[in-house]
């Protein structure tokens, strides 16, 4: 079964969506302050988190970025409504994905199915892929693992599907639409910065080892691995 953990200090809203997410199939897991989610999602096995941002004891940026420090697990925060620099900040530490309340639960259930399908798609057909080199950079879809002259480049899920599914077009422009549906799992919404902070991400990693520039953006089109480092 499907365990989900949700950290938020709602305890009616999160009774409510447990119910809701319950009734579709998924085991659902709670915590009702940072502290508690943290110490939750780092000895729990659970296949994604859902992450409120206000929270006592620590908040959902403070979690996000100590989960990050020891796990890859998917996590889908939920932001103010409107409040694009917790969507922001959110994407830089290392969430997958993120929700402004209020919200459908239908939306949220679309979402994390969205993390779950694109995580299982991707580990079954990385088994069937060869270790790549691009330059210094090398990716291993096996272990879902990218090197730079040996040394393991610290990426979220996220982070390395959208990097793996540039190696795989190295030279190519590949499209948001395109990086959305295999990096995120879902359509490219209008609006939407996700990819655009990722990208950011991935080229801040990158230019610890003077890679930075591997990313290259095509405006209006989309994104290019350069085989030039």
């Amino acid at each position: 079964m499907t365990h989900i953990l949700i950290i938020d200090d709602d305890s009616e809203l999160s009774s409510m969506l447990g119910e809701y997410l319950s009734a579709e199939g998924l085991s659902i897991d709670y915590a009702f302050d940072g502290k508690q989610g943290l110490q939750k999602a780092l000895a729990g096995q659970y296949d994604a988190v859902v992450l409120d941002v206000m929270m006592p004891e620590l908040d959902g940026f403070e979690v996000l970025r100590r989960i990050r420090g020891q796990s890859s697990v998917p996590v889908l925060m939920l932001t103010a409504k409107g409040d694009d620099i917790d969507r922001i900040v959110g994407l830089e530490i290392g969430a997958d994905d993120y929700l402004p309340k209020p919200f459908n639960p239908r939306e949220l259930l679309a979402r994390i199915r969205a993390v779950l399908r694109r995580t299982q798609n991707n580990r079954q057909h990385d088994l069937q892929e060869q270790v790549q080199h691009i330059g210094p950079l090398q990716i291993n879809p096996s272990s879902r693992t990218a090197l730079v002259r040996g040394q393991v480049l610290d990426l979220t899920s996220t982070e390395f599907n959208l990097l793996h599914s540039l190696v795989k077009q190295v030279g190519k422009i590949v499209s948001k639409e395109n990086l959305s549906a295999h990096g995120l799992g879902r359509a490219l919404e209008k609006y939407d910065r996700s990819i655009d902070m990722h990208m950011s991400n991935l080229r801040k990693k990158l230019a610890q080892y003077e890679l930075g520039s591997m990313i290259v953006t095509v405006r209006g089109q989309g994104y290019q691995l350069s085989d030039e480092a």
